[in-house]
C-alpha cells in the first residue's frame, strides 16, 4: 500500500537514534526540533493533531539541551527528542483546554509529572494535541476545536479519544507522545493509525496534572513507533509520584530488560469473547491478524490457548456506568467561577448553568447527565452498583486466567479507522469501538497495542496484549517479539 505524504511515522528518527545522535553530537537538538516544526507546518493544517504548537519554546529548550551536550553534560536517555503532549495534561505557561470551550486559553499554574519528568530526560514538548472534549471520545470528532484526520487516510478518523496524539506520531510530527487511556484512549487510536500504544498498570505512571475523567480509570501511557521507544518513555514517566496518592510505592518497572528474550516458553492466551462471533462487531480482517499474531508467538517457541472472560461481554455496559459517574464528579468544578468560560447570569446558579451549557459539548452533557442519574438516589445500586460488581467479576476472571497464562491477546479496536462521520450521530455505534479495550481499564491490568499488518482496506490494524497486574514486563517482551515478525513481513513483502 502507498501511504500519503502525510502518514511518515520517524520522518526523521525513531527517539532512540534521535538521542543517541544528539547526545554524540551527530546532530543537534535544534536542527532535530526545527525539522519537526517545518513538517508540522507543512503537514498540520490537513491532520490537525495539535490544538497549540509551542514553537518558540521548544527551539528554546533545544538551544539549551545542545549548550549542556557542549559543555558535557549528560542530559538523559531523551536527549533532543521531540514529544507531543496531550491536551488534558497541565503545562505550566500553555493553554490545557482538553478540547473544550470551559477551558479555552486557561494556563495551568503547573506541570504534569510526567511531562516534567520527560522534560528532565532530554525530551522538548512541541505542543498539545486535540482529542475528544475530555478525553470522551473514540474518534476524537468530539473536540471543540475541530476533528483530527487520520495520516493514513485523510478522510477517516485516527480513533479517539487520544487521536490528535496517535497522529502526531503516525504523520511523524514527532517521534513520541503521551495520551491517556480511560476505556481505550490509547490503544484504540493506536491501532488505527498504525503505531505503538501503552496503558500501563493503573497506578505505575503517576496521573498528577492529568485533567481527571474517570479517577478509577484513567492512565498515562506513550504513543511511539517502535515497542524500544514505549519502553524508555515508560521508563521514565514510571516509579512512585509523592504527589500522586493511587501511586504504587514502587520504582518504575524495567520493561526494556526482556525486549530481546524471545518468547519461548511463554503461554499465551487468546480471549475467547475477542476472537469470534460472542462479542459482535468485531470484523474478520481484525481477527485474522490477531489469530496470525497468535501463530507468530507459537513459531517463536510460546505455547497458545484459548481462555474465556464471560464477564467481558460486560465490561462495555458497566463502563458506561463507572466512568461518566466519576466524570460527573469530577467535571462538576467547571462551574464558570474561579476559572474558565464564564457566561454571566442573574445569579450564581444561572451563571453556573449558562456557563456549563456554553462550555461543554454534546457528548461530555450525555455522560454527565448519564452519570448524574446513574448515582441518584434510589438508582444508585441498580445501576452503579450493579456495575461495581461486573467490575469485580471481571477482575477475578483475569486473575484466574493469568494463572494459566502469562499474557492474553484481543483486538485492540473492533476495525480499522471508519470514514469520518460515519459514527457521529450514533453514540452506541461509537462506544462499540472500545468493547476490546475497555476490560483493561475496569481491571487496572495493563494492555498495549502493537501494529500487526493492515486489513483488506489497507488502514493499519494493532493487536492488543494484555497482562496480569505489574506484569509490564512480560507484556513488552510479547510486544517487542510480535514487532521483530511485523517487521519481518514488511521486509519481505516489500
Amino acid at each position: 500500500m502507498t501511504t500519503p505524504e502525510t502518514a511518515s511515522p520517524a520522518a526523521f528518527g525513531d527517539a532512540q537514534s534521535i538521542a543517541n545522535d544528539v547526545s554524540s553530537g551527530t546532530r543537534t537538538a535544534a536542527s532535530v526540533v526545527a525539522n519537526h516544526l517545518d513538517r508540522i507546518a507543512t503537514h498540520d493544517g490537513e491532520v490537525h493533531a495539535f490544538n497549540v504548537v509551542t514553537a518558540e519554546r521548544a527551539m528554546d529548550a533545544a538551544e539549551s539541551i545542545d549548550q549542556r551536550i557542549a559543555a558535557g553534560e549528560d542530559v538523559g536517555p531523551l536527549a533532543g527528542v521531540p514529544v507531543a503532549v496531550k491536551d488534558n495534561m497541565c503545562t505550566r505557561g500553555v493553554a490545557t483546554t482538553c478540547s473544550s470551550k470551559i477551558l479555552e486559553g486557561w494556563e495551568p499554574p503547573y506541570t504534569a509529572t510526567v511531562v516534567e519528568r520527560l522534560t528532565n530526560a532530554g525530551a522538548i514538548v512541541v505542543g498539545k494535541t486535540n482529542l475528544d472534549e475530555f478525553a470522551m471520545g473514540s474518534s476524537t470528532e468530539n473536540s471543540a476545536f475541530g476533528p483530527t484526520h487520520n495520516p493514513w487516510d485523510l478522510d477517516k478518523v485516527p480513533g479517539g479519544s487520544s487521536g490528535g496524539s496517535a497522529a502526531a506520531v503516525a504523520a511523524g510530527f514527532a517521534p513520541v507522545s503521551l495520551g491517556s487511556d480511560t476505556g481505550g484512549s490509547i490503544r484504540q487510536p493506536a491501532s488505527l493509525c498504525g503505531v505503538v500504544g501503552v496503558k500501563p498498570t493503573y497506578g505505575a505512571v503517576s496521573r498528577y496534572g492529568l485533567i481527571a475523567f474517570g479517577s478509577s480509570l484513567d492512565q498515562i501511557g506513550p504513543f511511539t513507533t517502535t515497542v524500544a521507544d514505549s519502553a524508555t518513555m515508560f521508563e521514565v514517566m514510571g516509579g512512585h509520584d509523592p504527589l500522586d496518592s493511587t501511586s504504587a510505592n514502587q520504582p518504575a518497572l524495567a520493561v526494556s530488560s526482556k525486549l530481546d528474550a524471545g518468547v519461548d516458553g511463554l503461554r499465551v492466551g487468546i480471549i475467547t469473547e475477542m476472537a469470534g462471533d460472542v462479542i459482535e462487531g468485531i470484523d474478520a480482517d481484525v481477527i485474522a491478524r490477531l489469530r496470525a499474531a497468535a501463530t507468530a508467538l507459537e513459531a517463536g517457541g510460546a505455547t497458545v490457548g484459548e481462555v474465556s472472560i464471560p464477564s467481558s461481554v460486560y465490561g462495555l455496559p458497566a463502563y458506561y456506568m463507572v466512568a461518566p459517574a466519576e466524570a460527573s464528579s469530577n467535571l462538576a468544578r467547571f462551574d464558570g467561577v474561579r476559572y474558565g468560560l464564564r457566561v454571566d447570569g442573574a445569579n450564581t446558579a444561572l451563571m453556573n448553568t449558562a456557563s456549563r451549557t456554553g462550555g461543554f459539548g454534546p457528548e461530555v452533557k450525555r455522560r454527565i447527565m448519564l452519570g448524574t442519574y446513574a448515582l441518584s438516589a434510589g438508582y444508585r445500586d441498580a445501576f452503579y452498583g450493579k456495575a461495581q460488581q461486573i467490575r469485580t467479576k471481571i477482575i477475578e476472571e483475569f486473575t484466574a486466567a493469568y494463572e494459566h497464562f502469562d499474557v492474553l491477546l484481543s483486538p485492540a479496536s473492533p476495525s480499522t479507522a471508519f470514514a469520518l462521520g460515519d459514527k457521529a450521530a450514533d453514540p452506541m455505534a461509537m462506544y462499540l469501538n472500545d468493547v476490546c479495550t475497555i476490560p483493561s481499564n475496569l481491571s487496572g491490568q495493563p494492555s498495549m497495542s502493537v501494529p500487526f499488518g493492515v486489513g483488506d482496506d489497507g488502514m493499519p490494524i494493532g493487536v492488543q496484549i494484555l497482562a496480569p497486574l505489574m506484569g509490564d514486563v512480560v507484556m513488552f517482551q510479547v510486544a517487542a517479539e510480535l514487532e521483530r515478525v511485523a517487521n519481518a513481513t514488511n521486509e519481505a513483502g516489500a
